[in-house]
């Protein structure tokens, strides 16, 4: 009787073992196994039209600021360039500044000084123009973002549809409302519309910075206009 209790409390002690350690691998396993187990049991078939999303989602993001940035230009110093040769009479020597200059601000301005020897009216119907075809490239791409955006959670959706159809298909073939039935299709369920979810929040975020990254470059843009404008009238270049 003493070896069976001495068995016993090993066992005992065995089950209680195994159970910590159990505790401590889920409680230390790496997010990326965690994604990993969650990726798998929502049901591959949508799980990965909706990664597909993501990973396109994020190249178009990437891309799209990586662009902007690189378009971000120093609007005052490139003013302030300008204005100093347009001063001295060389309106060639602004265009060439505003030629060598990257950027869609630049640019506009280059097609404005183009046109000095039309008058006010044409150097600012140069830049309307010119602008307006700088924006579209500026926002070329955003469209794929809001795309992905809208089909993310639509996809979670239908994965979740499609989960609860295959739970009540196990209800109808058991013929038993027990939990442990419909479990598994509810899992799937929940686990695909999470994910579209957060692809969505994500895509969501980085669009959001985007356009306000774009409206900054467009309100400068407006800005260096006029003010090139201005600078042409008072140091009179359009008679040039």
């Amino acid at each position: 009787m003493r070896h069976i209790n001495k068995i016993l409390a090993t066992l005992a002690l065995a089950v209680i073992s195994a159970g910590n350690l159990a505790a401590q691998d889920e409680a230390t396993a790496s997010g990326y196994q965690i994604l990993k187990k969650y990726f798998i049991d929502g049901d591959w078939r949508f799980m990965a039209i909706v990664l597909v999303c993501l990973i396109l989602g994020l190249a178009f993001c990437i891309e799209r600021i990586i662009t902007l940035n690189l378009a971000s230009t120093n609007t005052d110093k490139l003013l302030s360039r300008i204005g100093e040769r347009l001063e001295a009479g060389d309106v060639a020597g602004a265009q060439e500044v505003a030629k060598s200059t990257a950027g869609p601000t630049a640019s506009v301005l280059y097609e404005g000084l183009r046109h000095t020897k039309e008058g006010p009216d044409a150097v600012e119907k140069a830049i309307v123009s010119y602008g307006s075809v700088q924006m579209g490239l500026l926002e070329r791409g955003l469209v794929w973002i809001s795309l992905f955006i809208a089909i993310a959670p639509m996809l979670g959706f239908m994965g979740t549809v499609i989960g609860m159809i295959q739970a009540f298909n196990k209800i109808e073939t058991v013929g038993d409302l027990s939990p442990a039935v419909v479990a598994g299709g509810i899992k799937v369920a929940l686990l695909t519309t999470v994910f579209g979810l957060v692809v969505a929040i994500i895509l969501q975020i980085l669009y959001n910075y985007i356009v306000n990254k774009i409206d900054g470059i467009v309100n400068r843009m407006e800005d260096a206009s006029i003010a090139l404008v201005d600078t042409m009238a008072t140091t009179n270049s359009f008679r040039a």
